[in-house]
């Protein structure tokens, strides 16, 4: 009986095409919405594996119930969307794609600091309005980058590629903060450790490269706002709920910072009535980290090929539980 993969979302073909050549039976979701929790559920469960992604909601629940699933593939690198420790005790391999989406998603932070330095989508919706009449040397008046203060909250990959764009274009100094100091990375970038606290106070750019865990969740709140620099820019382009968005929100009208960069919300998608989205020192983006025509090929090739691996040597090359693996040989 053939190996059966479902496909949860219509990924580049180079996916479905590694998958067939490895004579794997492939069912690809065409529709041009999301899964709901029971179509998922069903659809797992006449399957052996599972390729999805971070919308999927892979709980307790899911996992109980597809308990016979052999392995699952995230066509991403974050994975809080699954219970890795569920997916572990019922010895289901979680495989993920990391590495190919840091230049990209690196790309987009420098975007987005940029944008709101310079009030660019605030800028562009003007003139939509027909609001550029003329000359107004005092009006819509940006911030200059050059020399001011980077601080990196999570100096992974990412983290360490953005820390070097904005070193290289605009000599900026760059510190950091993690859960624990990254001596490596400090020599790459030149970056300095400090405390959280001393990130909020001293930083002109915060950017967010973390996981999302326990700690991380919701840990720029209205405390860490009320301590950042009333000139500083807030970026985000790691996951939503590292941010507390009413708080947020709250922090930019009172003006006790300047700006705000997202490509990530809470929820998503962003409503359309939200009023960061109104504001003129504020950029929002779909969570578009990752896209680039390069990213997503190599992310769903690393995506089939967790999978196919797994039922060709039993190995899954990029495994974020590979204790389950051990167990197995």
């Amino acid at each position: 009986m053939p190996v059966r993969v479902l496909v949860t979302r219509r990924f580049p073909d180079i996916a479905a095409r590694l998958l067939k050549e490895a004579k794997l039976d492939v069912t690809e979701w065409q529709e041009e919405r999301l899964m709901t929790v029971a179509e998922l559920v069903t659809g797992a469960r006449k399957h052996n594996a599972v390729l999805c992604t971070l919308t999927e909601r892979i709980d307790k629940e899911f996992l109980q119930q597809c308990r016979h699933l052999q392995i699952i593939s995230q066509f991403g690198v974050g994975y809080d969307n699954i219970n890795v420790a569920e997916a572990t005790a019922l010895g289901i391999p979680v495989g993920n794609t990391p590495g190919v989406l840091t230049d990209a998603t690196a790309d987009l932070a420098f975007t987005l600091m940029l944008s709101v330095a310079r009030k660019t989508f605030h800028l562009h919706k003007s003139i939509l309005k027909g609001e550029w009449k003329y000359f107004q040397p005092t009006r819509d008046l940006g911030l200059e980058l050059k020399g001011k203060t980077l601080g990196i909250f999570g100096m992974g990959r990412i983290g360490v590629e953005m820390a070097l764009r904005c070193k290289g274009a605009y000599g900026m100094n760059v510190v950091y903060h993690n859960a624990k100091r990254n001596e490596a990375n400090e020599a790459l970038t030149g970056a300095r450790y400090v405390t959280f606290a001393e990130l909020l106070t001293t930083s002109d750019v915060i950017s967010v490269h973390s996981v999302l865990n326990s700690e991380t969740r919701g840990i720029f709140n209205k405390a860490a706002f009320y301590w950042m620099k009333p000139t500083a820019i807030f970026i985000n382009t790691a996951r939503g709920a590292i941010h507390n968005e009413s708080d947020l929100t709250e922090a930019l009208r009172s003006k006790k910072i300047w700006g705000a960069g997202l490509d990530v919300t809470n929820p998503e998608p962003m409503l359309p009535g939200n009023p960061l989205l109104s504001m003129e020192n504020v950029a929002v983006l779909p969570h578009v980290g990752s896209g680039t025509l390069e990213a997503r090929t190599e992310m769903a090739r690393l995506a089939a090929t967790n999978v196919i691996e797994f039922y060709r040597s039993g190995k899954v090359p990029h495994c974020v539980n590979p204790e389950v693996l051990r167990s197995r040989s």
